[in-house]
């Protein structure tokens, strides 16, 4: 799992790196800041970060938790982008990688009408959650009726930017708009996209890169059980001398039938 932390848009307070473990959050003095995860602590939220993606856990009693808007009771997966709503503060969780910027050579270059359907951007929170919108075309965002993705809003502009492919790449080109977009919890306008990264349009419609990654060959991993704990592989079966003791079993046996054969004869 890349670099995190969490970005405290609204408030001053500085970013909050996440290291892989479990990082205890809750409430200090006016804001809210790391505290204790032992078992005299009381963490509001628990954040789990290790190779498979960040996990968030609500203790017990603990109220007005929301992602994106949404209340959480017990437990959510969160992605790059969300906002997590704790007593009135938001965080969001960002990575310490920078989100690419459109190279000057891409910047006048229009976007290839032939893209790649297997690229989706898939709506994940307000009016499009659920939809997806393949980019086999470059994809119109705005308020205009010939938008692909249109976001009903008089604030919003009739055409606020496109979802293209250049070549192999997924970009994000503003057209104009007022306060651009949200990749990753990043204010950006232009930008090269990356699939996983998370795009917010007008502050809660959000959408999620999807595209197929090419597999390469890995050695075997340890297996690992529900609480993250390593268990040794199973020794592999040993397969070489297999079928010499089958063709030995199927020859005594033939040996067998042809003695009774002969005794019953007799």
């Amino acid at each position: 799992m890349e670099g995190l932390k969490l970005r405290f848009p609204e408030h001053h307070h500085p970013e909050m790196p996440l290291g892989p473990g479990v990082h205890g959050i809750g409430r200090i003095g006016d804001t809210v800041g790391l505290v204790g995860t032992g078992e005299g602590d009381a963490p509001a939220i628990r954040l789990y970060v290790d190779r498979r993606g960040v996990w968030m856990t609500v203790a017990d009693g603990a109220r007005g938790i929301h992602v994106n808007g949404r209340p959480v009771q017990r437990m959510a997966m969160l992605r790059l982008g969300d906002a997590i709503y704790l007593d009135g503060v938001e965080m969001v969780l960002a990575s310490m990688r920078r989100v690419e910027p459109l190279p000057d050579a891409l910047r006048h270059v229009p976007g290839e009408f032939r893209g790649d359907c297997r690229v989706v951007v898939r709506g994940v929170g307000g009016r499009h959650h659920g939809r997806s919108f393949t980019l086999e075309a470059p994809r119109l965002v705005g308020r205009s009726d010939e938008a692909d993705i249109r976001i009903d809003d008089p604030d919003f502009a009739e055409r606020h930017a496109r979802i293209e492919m250049i070549g192999n790449r997924i970009v994000l080109r503003d057209l104009g708009s007022g306060d651009g977009s949200l990749v990753n919890g990043e204010a950006v306008r232009d930008a090269v996209l990356a699939p996983g990264d998370q795009i917010v349009f007008d502050l809660h419609h959000r959408f999620v890169i999807e595209a197929p990654s090419v597999a390469t060959p890995q050695p075997p991993k340890p297996a690992e059980d529900p609480d993250g704990i390593e268990l040794p592989l199973a020794p592999a079966r040993r397969r070489g001398h297999r079928l010499p003791w089958l063709l030995l079993a199927a020859l005594m046996l033939a040996g067998a039938i042809s003695a009774l054969l002969l005794l019953g004869g007799d």
